[in-house]
């Protein structure tokens, strides 16, 4: 798995590759969201014992994503994609036997440590192949496929959960992780020549790392993105309250927010593509903006005068994930770019603050999922600290 293997892939092959390694996140998070209830009853776990299976995945998919970067700066993409996919396969393994909660945790931590290689090296690949509006179609591309994962892994996973028990979800992760691995040793090319490869220097790498977490800009769009993603992820890792307890939907009709919403998703995605080099970006982050504006502020005004109800509920979302993925290719090249001759890193970092920001919210939405309006009001506020963010450093010419 080490092999400095060249090979040639269309950009539209290489983005569904890429866009099936990245949906190893959603599908280890929405999956098995539907089978909470049934874990812990299984295990004889608490409510909360298992909600933190989903922070126990959370957190060491941030820590860890600071470290794939480097790595495949310093190895190559290729071999660090392949062995990451091969240990996340064998943590499913153990998720699906696990005998106790507390076994359940330790390989959903496992599960978190290896599957943030997928994400953060597939970005890296996409800026060492492309360049100019090719990159943010490419990176649009990804996010287009990419986007049917959280529609499908809810969903699947209800249905796997009803007909077959909880730990057949944990096997599926397991399959989908055989498939994404022999795929990528068939088809994923190595992007990285050996002489861009930078040293794997403990010295050199905390140089490099305090050079990119205290850079103005890198920080800016990075913690805008974070924000943004944290206004639509209070609503996935609140999902059982808000789509069970506050529209009354069963545990296998989690499509209601996850298929809308993914649909919102593609075609932001599809229409980032197709203005790729005839927009500029500073022009598609307002209209991303003023969409995601928009469909915040009639969510809160719904929520402020009438009980929620289906599909007046879902409806805004649509329109705000539609805006974020209009927004997220532009963010994202803007973001590795600042460091282009160490994008693995920038990607790591970039993931690690991103993750940390969802690991936050997962662990705080407690705290205001006992409502739909108070989740609207939170998604107004995260929405409203991103715009300020970017404004205020656009005008110090960080952006």
């Amino acid at each position: 798995m080490n092999g400095d293997r060249r090979t040639t892939a269309s950009p539209h092959g290489l983005a569904i590759l890429l866009a099936l390694l990245a949906s190893v996140g959603p599908f280890s998070i929405d999956a098995y969201l539907p089978a909470l209830d049934e874990i812990g009853r299984a295990l004889r776990a608490e409510p909360l014992a298992v909600q933190q299976t989903l922070t126990a995945y959370i957190l060491p998919f941030a820590i860890m994503s600071l470290w794939h970067g480097a790595i495949s700066d310093a190895l190559g993409r290729r071999c660090v994609v392949l062995w990451g996919v091969a240990f996340f396969t064998l943590a499913s393994v153990g998720c699906a036997f696990a005998p106790t909660i507390q076994a359940l945790l330790l390989f959903r931590a496992l599960q978190g440590v290896t599957a943030g290689a997928s994400v953060v090296v597939g970005r890296a690949i996409v800026r060492d192949c492309f360049q100019g509006p090719q990159a943010q179609r490419v990176m649009s591309q990804v996010a287009l496929t990419f986007a049917l994962a959280p529609a499908l892994a809810p969903v699947l996973g209800g249905w796997l959960g009803v007909w077959f028990g909880w730990r057949s979800v944990f096997a599926f992760l397991a399959l989908y992780g055989i498939l994404c691995w022999v795929w990528c040793f068939v088809r994923l090319p190595e992007s990285l020549p050996k002489e861009m490869r930078q040293r794997l220097d403990p010295v050199f790498l905390l140089r490099s790392y305090v050079r990119v977490l205290t850079n103005c800009r890198f920080l800016a769009l990075c913690l805008a993105m974070t924000l943004i993603f944290s206004g639509f992820f209070i609503y996935v890792t609140s999902a059982p309250v808000f789509l069970v307890k506050h529209l009354h939907v069963s545990p296998t009709g989690f499509f209601w927010l996850f298929g809308p919403s993914s649909a919102g998703m593609m075609v932001g995605a599809w229409l980032s593509a197709r203005m790729a080099g005839q927009w500029p970006l500073r022009r598609t982050l307002a209209v991303a903006f003023w969409i995601m504006g928009a469909a915040a502020a009639v969510q809160a005004g719904f929520h402020l005068l009438n009980e929620p109800s289906l599909p007046w509920s879902i409806i805004p979302l649509v329109f705000y994930v539609f805006g974020m993925s209009l927004a997220f290719p532009t963010l994202t090249i803007l973001a590795l770019d600042v460091f282009p001759a160490q994008r693995g890193m920038a990607s790591s970092c970039q993931t690690f603050l991103q993750t940390t920001g969802s690991a936050l919210c997962a662990a705080l939405v407690p705290v205001v999922w006992g409502s739909v309006l108070s989740l609207a009001t939170t998604q107004m506020a995260l929405l409203g600290t991103a715009a300020a963010l970017l404004l205020a450093s656009s005008r110090k010419n960080l952006c």
